[in-house]
């Protein structure tokens, strides 16, 4: 009997899970998840905690000024090292 690559089972969807998630597909339209409400549910809950960390842990652009003080210290300690 051979079995259809298209059906998987749950333990084989939830152990591709962290490699589908990473490669940026749409997760949701995957075969599995069609005809599976408990990954269904797993994945919607895993989505609600990513949703929680990037609120807990914001992506904060630094200050442009930040970049102009790293260039200056860099310089400065370059400077300081020609003295020696």
């Amino acid at each position: 009997m051979k079995k259809d690559t298209n059906i998987l089972s749950c333990a084989e969807f939830q152990a591709q899970l962290p490699e589908l998630i990473g490669s940026g597909e749409q997760i949701a339209e995957h075969p599995h998840l069609r005809s599976c409400e408990l990954c269904r549910a797993l994945l919607a809950d895993l989505e609600t905690i990513a949703e929680a960390a990037r609120q807990l842990f914001p992506i904060v652009e630094p200050p442009d000024e930040l970049w102009e003080q790293i260039e200056s210290a860099i310089k400065n300690e370059e400077g300081g090292s020609d003295r020696g």
